[in-house]
This record gives C-alpha cells, structure tokens and sequence, in this order.
C-alpha cells in the first residue's frame, strides 16, 4: 500500500515499484481495494506482489485502514508505505508546479494542513515512512530500489542503513540515529576534502582513528542484539541513520563499515547516502 501527502511522490513511488516488477494499480478507490485483492489472489503466482496507490482524491481515506486490516485477516503479507515531506516542502512544490492540490478548497497551505490531519492515521499505521523532502525524484527512485529492489514475497526484515549531513536537515523516516560529529572531521584536510567517504583515503582516515572501533564495535553489539528483536515483533523496515556535519565524510565511511559489518553477521542490509554529492 502506497500513500502519502500530495506532492511528496507516490507517482515516482509507483513507477518505480512497476520498474521492479510489482503489479502497480494507482489511484485505487479504498473501497475496492478488498474487492481486487479477491481477484488477485484467484490470479495465483503471476501476481504475487500488487502495490495499491492510494490517496489522491481524499474522500474515502477513512476506508484505507479498514481496508488493510482485511488485508491482513487474509493469507496476505501486507506494508504499508507513507510519502512524507515537511509542509513548506510541499508548498513549495505545488507553488513551483502551480499544479492544483487535491483538497484545495481552501488556498495550498490550508489544503496541506487538512491533508495532513486526515493522513495522520495512515502515517501512525506505517510499516515505512520515507522523507522526501531533501531527495529529488532520481534520490527517491534509487531509496525505493534500495529498499525494495531485493525483496521477495515472505521475505523478512528489511535493514537500512542511511548516512547524511546534519547541516541539510535531519531526516525524518528514521528508527535509530547516531551522530558521528565525535570523530575528527575529514574536511579539515585539504588534501581529503575533495574525497568522499565512498574513496580509500577518507576510509583510512576515518577507520584509523581508536574510537572509530570502539564506536562501531558498540554499535555492532547493539543492533545485533536488537535485529532479531524487531524480527520477532513482526518489524518489516529498520533504517538506521548515520549523520556527521555534511554527510559526506565521516558518516558515510560508518554507514559502509556498519553495514559490512551486519552482513557478516548474516544481516542482508541496503545503504543509501542521502548527502555525499552535495
């Protein structure tokens, strides 16, 4: 189930689901949602992963939760995905677009006010929220490939980890972060400046100092022992938020080596860089 605030892509979200080879239908009417997922399932194998676009017109989206939780009474493995991006964001696109928005009644900051509040439920019943705010439509099309891109039907959680850089905001869809400010900073170097945390020199730089292993030797204990915790309580998502001051530095070397790291520990984990070009 893809939803989400108007203007923080679920079109892109759509797209892309149907790039991976999910059987897209958008603009699905919450009402019928129940109804064609009886027709999927009598559609066997050929249709074994179905994304329902939902939210556009605005006036059933009090039928989208009750429309999950039959989902759910069924044989079906149910997520529900939320586009979110902060209100000047949004107002920004809609004033940028001059596209209308679909509540406006009122003028485009009440509209995104209102839909808010009537998404909130939705927001709250999330298995993965993503912030858009702060990724242009190639960023939020690479997160998705990232988080969907290996999933299979009956597959278990899925683990990200995201670095990025305070000074462009802190991201929103995240369930833990940690600050990797602590570290000396890379910048400072000019001859590491122009590098990145993805090149040997940052990585060396940065893995070299002794409280870079006791951190990541912490933080491996920690989410080892976590991991399977989420597993047992039905988690379905888990991204974990990496930040130093650009987020291209420090935050990224830590993201890399964290996520090797789980790997060994037979932990399949995805890693996005939200912030290293900048």
């Amino acid at each position: 189930m893809v939803t989400g605030m108007s203007g923080a892509g679920r079109s892109t979200a759509g797209a892309t689901l149907e790039d991976l080879g999910w059987f897209v239908i958008d603009n699905m009417p919450s009402a019928l949602i129940s109804k064609v997922s009886e027709l999927v399932d009598g559609a066997g194998s050929e249709m074994e992963r179905v994304a329902f676009v939902v939210g556009r017109g605005g006036g059933d989206l009090d039928d989208v939760l009750p429309a999950v939780d039959v989902l759910e009474a069924g044989r079906n493995r149910v997520r529900v995905l939320f586009l979110d991006a902060s209100d000047d964001v949004l107002i920004r696109r809609f004033e940028g677009t001059r596209r209308r928005h679909p509540q406006a009644a009122r003028g485009v900051v009440d509209s995104v006010a209102d839909e808010r509040l009537l998404l909130r439920g939705l927001r709250d019943r999330a298995d993965l929220v993503i912030d858009t705010g702060e990724l242009n439509t190639n960023q939020l099309r690479a997160r998705l490939m990232e988080v969907f891109g290996g999933e299979e039907p009956g597959s278990t959680m899925r683990t990200s980890i995201l670095s990025f850089g305070f000074k462009h905001g802190v991201p929103l869809d995240v369930d833990l972060m940690f600050d990797c400010r602590f570290l000396p900073n890379p910048y400072w170097d000019e001859s590491l400046r122009i590098h990145s945390g993805l090149e040997p020199p940052v990585r060396k730089y940065v893995l070299d100092r002794p409280e870079t292993s006791k951190f990541l030797d912490k933080l491996d204990d920690l989410l080892t022992m976590l991991i399977p915790a989420y597993i047992r309580e039905g988690k379905s998502y888990l991204t974990v938020a990496m930040g130093c001051t650009g987020g291209r530095h420090r935050s990224v070397v830590l993201a890399e080596e964290l996520a090797r790291r789980l790997d060994d520990h037979g932990i399949p984990t995805t890693v996005f860089h939200r912030d290293v070009e900048r």
